[in-house]
């Protein structure tokens, strides 16, 4: 939907063999990879990281200034951040944001939702700011910070699968890769896949959401058919004056 970053601490350890019993085919993915703002410390919550099996894996939306210090200092923590260009971002965040609307309340305005997202007025603040945190981390510090582009992910998903493996300590082995492990996890984990399994199409999340939801196209450029020519305009005239200087393109 948006961009975020997934948080991985604790010791190195090696992703099991796809099976047919994996957790992903009978579980949607965020009862499996829990987010920290929105089920692990929500209304006052202490969790018990205890029970958590290693590697423990989260997720989050938060903006990098506002996690926990123990993540930003002296942490074996690693993040690996999701980007995605803003225009898809919106038309995603629209789309979600009117299907937990009540259906009787109607849908939000396209218009209206956009000037807020581009005056930086969204759940987790100004989408510019928060990449760019992200993005100058990565570059300070690239053995703890790995910033992943979506559409660089769905042009070369083999090539971002083994980069990602290698960022958390555990690279693929010859025997792995002769086996077809990586072509057997992007099968596991694509979209296709993961949205037509029956458990995203009709069950629910602990917290009581749909399923799908999560799931509408999962595209790169899908903005052509929601934003005109004045739209487009003023997003990415603020994205050309947000990342001026900063190296990353989007």
């Amino acid at each position: 939907m948006a961009q975020s970053s997934h948080l991985y601490p604790g010791e190195r350890t090696r992703y099991p063999p796809v099976a047919k019993n994996h957790p992903l085919l009978s579980n949607n993915p965020h009862d499996l990879v829990p987010f920290l703002e929105i089920k692990l410390y929500v209304d006052n919550q202490i969790p018990d990281f205890s029970s958590f099996p290693s590697l423990r894996l989260f997720a989050t939306h938060l903006p990098h200034v506002s996690l926990p210090e123990s993540v930003k200092q002296n942490s074996a923590c690693k993040i690996v951040y999701l980007c995605r260009n803003p225009k898809d971002i919106f038309v995603s965040l629209w789309h979600f944001t009117n299907k937990l609307r009540p259906q009787e309340t109607g849908t939000n305005s396209i218009s209206e939702v956009f000037d807020l997202f581009c005056r930086g007025v969204t759940l987790f603040g100004p989408f510019w700011e928060h990449a760019l945190e992200y993005w100058k981390l990565s570059i300070e510090n690239p053995d703890r910070v790995l910033f992943l582009k979506f559409e660089d992910m769905k042009n070369q998903p083999a090539t971002h699968l083994r980069r990602l493996a290698e960022f958390l300590g555990s690279p693929f082995s010859a025997g792995e890769e002769e086996s077809g492990l990586v072509e057997e996890i992007l099968k596991l984990c694509s979209f296709d896949n993961l949205s037509a399994l029956d458990v995203n199409r009709n069950g629910k999340l602990t917290s009581g959401e749909k399923n799908n939801v999560f799931f509408r196209r999962g595209v790169v450029g899908d903005w052509v058919n929601y934003l005109g020519t004045e739209l487009v305009e003023r997003i990415d005239r603020i994205t050309q004056d947000k990342f001026s200087g900063s190296g990353l393109v989007i």
